[in-house]
Formats: C-alpha cells, structure tokens, sequence
C-alpha cells in the first residue's frame, strides 16, 4: 500500500500510469492535514510534524503495515516509509474510543448531521488491514462494525458523502474499476484522474 499525497502536496494526484499495471484497490485517506490533528511523513519527508497520541495508518519500509497510536517523535524513523496522522484512535484493544461521542473531534458533518457516510481503517491480531465505509454512521457504529470485523485497532479515515470512496480494479491497467457500494457518490474514475485529496492505494508485489 502506498499514498497518493506526495505529489499531491505540489499538485492534483492520480496513481501513476507506470504502476497501473499492478493496483489493487483504491481508497479515501483522512481529513485534511489542516483538520486532522496529525501530520504526515513519506518517503523520509515530513509534510508536517506526527503528533503524539494521534491515530496514525503506518507503512514500514519492509511491506508490513499497521494501525497504532502514535508515541514517537514527529520525525518518522528510518524503518518507516509512510506516517499518516487522523485524530484519535476510534478503536483500540478491541475496544471503542470511550470518547466516540464527543461530536466535533471527530470533523465536521453536512448538515450537523450525527449520522452520515463515514469510513474507517483498522488491524485485526494477524495484521489483516480491514476498511469499513457506509451511510447513516455514527462514531459508535463504526467503531462496533470494526470491532464485529476482528479490528484490535481502527482509526477514521474521510467523513461525508462526498470524500468517502473504496475502488477496486477487476484488470490489469486499472481496467474495470467498480465502486465497493453502489451509492458512493464518486465516479470509479477517481484516483485514475486528477483528486485534490490524498488517498491510498493498494498494489501487486
């Protein structure tokens, strides 16, 4: 797995025509850097500085990825190849974010709405990478569907209609791209044409 924010920092991304051949799946990152509490290091740069207690999606450089809360320093280590921050942890050691009611820690809803399209990230105790997207959620159910789905640790990804996309790619060349739920608002194009959000994505050794 790897981000689509480097270049996104300089200009709108999209996954690179050279590693098509190989992509998987797609999917929406988390808020803002502005917005996420956090910050965010790739590829040995800091973007902006991790922040302690922040939930935090890590990819090591020797493949293995994983869901933690963050008690480093801001600057990611050697070992690290990818750090990105997004609020607090919803779930961990199996267990909800006491915290999970605490309205506007958890972003901005359209409409002040409690309950809207939200999605997630999480690790199961075999480091199974696990990602849970829906309409009508709160903070609670999200966290009991990751919980439900053997998650030991969950953090919030992108929140709203509009931001919450999972892609995955039935050809080689990123042929045939499918929403994973029929009502997400955005095309299955996104992520293969120019985004001004970061996001992730999933490739082939």
């Amino acid at each position: 797995m790897t981000s689509g924010y480097a270049r996104a920092a300089r200009e709108r991304e999209r996954v690179p025509a050279e590693l098509r051949s190989r992509l998987v799946a797609t999917c929406n990152s988390g808020f803002k850097l502005l917005d996420s509490a956090g910050g965010f290091a790739m590829s040995g740069h800091s973007y902006l500085p991790l922040e302690r207690d922040i939930a935090t999606f890590v990819r090591y450089k020797n493949g293995r990825v994983d869901i933690v809360k963050w008690t480093g320093p801001s600057v990611a280590g050697p070992d690290i190849s990818i750090a990105r921050q997004n609020l607090p942890l919803i779930v961990k050691g199996g267990k909800p974010n006491p915290n999970l009611n605490a309205g506007p820690e958890w972003g901005a809803t359209l409409g002040n709405a409690a309950l809207v399209w939200r999605s997630t990230v999480g690790i199961d105790r075999q480091g199974n990478l696990l990602y849970v997207a829906g309409p009508d959620q709160g903070l609670s159910s999200l966290a009991s569907t990751m919980i439900h789905a053997g998650a030991v640790r969950a953090m919030e990804l992108d929140i709203n209609t509009y931001w919450t996309s999972f892609i995955s790619y039935r050809h080689p060349g990123a042929r045939d791209p499918a929403n994973l739920l029929e009502t997400m608002d955005r095309s299955p194009l996104r992520y293969l044409t120019p985004d001004d959000r970061d996001f992730f994505a999933v490739y082939l050794r």
